[in-house]
């Protein structure tokens, strides 16, 4: 903590007893007033801390003459700081015309790091240093990213009616019912978006265009995944399916799952004492939804040729996102305990809201255990080119399945289109997870196939997706 400006002659006795350290600094007189201006720049780039003019290095008080000239050189002195520093010099009279003058100095402040005389300084216990470049770059990027992140700038030329309603009140409901938003938050858009910090001023943010977006061309190409399943090893071989969408966050992790739970073969097992089989992908569901999260949470948006990719191979799966791990997060500290650093703090709040992720770093340690509960390798996290690729190694082409296969692959889609027809044509008010029960397909794979349908024309949706129903072409 700071110490106490003293205003009194006990007071002061009391404060110079404790002898210099990490936050005072004793200064025999302005003589050493550039030695003293370090100091400040030191306490400034830390918890802060009292300078005092008129103490002896032993502790003593002598005071000094304090002329307009003085409290002229000093005002001077200040002007040498970059951000700039509004210091007030407090003086305590010792009599006979000699005085200590103080300058008391706040810490923690969102301009650090601040220089003297274009130099950063840091204290260490009780001597103030000059700061190592290598420190200095990183505070000030720490700096830039606080205070002007891509998310938090205004989005271009994006209105309230350029945001798709229905998603924003669904993340209302969800962030409700896990306690992260107040029950009293209204049904207005603008009210939702301000309670979670993405309008500023009444102006949009870019973090709620990626968030809520409805149209994304040409102003946000980085807005995109692309999906796709190759034959073989490389992305060399057959094409078997190619999408791209450009979507927003919410949406690009369903349409992504949605990819993922189509084109993953499934394996039948019967586990050791019982008759129930049991159907599994390649990979734990849960640690590929926990990584695409991160992809779309974590991902470097400044780039407008950015976008998150899902390339599924004979033998393995990529999820690759743009950028890098942020600052002090190295790919040998994500398999074990570490802080959660986040890139884009608004657009993981969002879904930290919905209850779709945790905040404490620990969703690489649950996805590790995860493939270690399933029985299969832990995924590699790299760095490649300013790309982060997470890779699943597993078998995707499933034993005695033919290459090929894309046209049985596709005759049973075509089974699972007319099953979902004929749900809703016996109910047209059923809701997803009736339909997945009814054809026993995930709900991921029965939202994949209505969002289609919808596309083509054949399903439309009448009323809300609670309480409304089905209407066939």
């Amino acid at each position: 903590m700071i110490p106490k400006s003293p205003t009194n002659s006990k007071q002061l006795a009391s404060l110079l007893k404790k002898g210099e350290g990490l936050t005072l600094e004793f200064k025999r007189s302005t003589g050493e007033l550039k030695e003293g201006m370090q100091s400040v720049c030191a306490f400034k780039n830390g918890s802060g801390g009292l300078v005092l003019f008129g103490i002896r290095p032993d502790g003593t008080a002598e005071g000094q003459h304090a002329s307009d000239k003085t409290l002229r050189d000093i005002a001077h002195a200040l002007d040498g700081f970059e951000p700039p520093v509004q210091l007030q010099p407090e003086r305590l009279s010792l009599g006979k015309d000699r005085e200590i003058l103080i300058l008391r100095v706040d810490g923690i402040s969102d301009s650090v790091p601040f220089t003297y005389e274009g130099r950063p300084f840091e204290r260490v216990a009780s001597t103030t240093r000059k700061m190592s470049q290598e420190k200095y770059e990183k505070l000030l990027l720490e700096r830039a990213h606080a205070r002007r992140r891509w998310e938090n700038q205004p989005a271009v030329a994006v209105k309230l009616k350029d945001l798709d309603r229905e998603e924003i009140l669904r993340v209302r409901e969800a962030a409700i019912r896990q306690r992260r938003i107040s029950p009293e938050t209204s049904t207005s858009i603008a009210d939702i978006l301000d309670r979670m910090g993405l309008r500023r001023d009444g102006v949009i943010t870019q973090a709620a265009h990626v968030l809520f977006g409805k149209t994304f061309l040409p102003d946000y190409p980085q807005c995109m995944v692309k999906m796709g399943r190759f034959r073989g090893t490389t992305v060399l071989g057959d094409i078997l399916d190619n999408r791209q969408e450009h979507l927003n966050a919410f949406a690009l992790v369903r349409e992504a799952l949605a990819f993922l739970d189509r084109t993953l073969p499934l394996s039948a097992r019967f586990p050791k004492g019982t008759i129930q089989r049991e159907d599994r992908l390649p990979v734990p569901p849960e640690a590929l939804r926990e990584i695409l999260l991160n992809a779309v949470m974590h991902r470097d948006y400044t780039d407008p040729g950015g976008f998150v990719a899902i390339a599924v191979f004979d033998d393995r799966i990529e999820i690759r996102s743009a950028g890098s791990f942020p600052p002090g997060i190295s790919v040998d500290m994500l398999s074990g305990p570490h802080l959660s650093k986040q890139r884009n703090p608004l657009i993981a709040d969002a879904f930290h809201r919905t209850g779709d992720v945790e905040i404490w770093g620990r969703g690489t340690n649950r996805v590790i255990e995860a493939c270690r509960k399933y029985g299969i390798t832990p995924p590699l996290f790299e760095e490649k080119q300013g790309w982060v690729v997470v890779t699943f190694r597993a078998p995707i082409l499933a034993a005695g399945v033919k290459k090929g296969s894309e046209k049985t692959r596709e005759k049973t889609r075509e089974s699972a289109r007319e099953k979902i027809l004929g749900a809703i044509r016996e109910n047209p008010s059923t809701t997803t997870a009736e339909l997945a029960k009814a054809i026993k397909l995930s709900a991921k794979g029965v939202e994949w196939h209505l969002k289609k349908m919808k596309i083509e024309g054949v399903l439309k949706r009448i009323g809300p997706d609670k309480g409304g129903r089905w209407e066939l072409s």
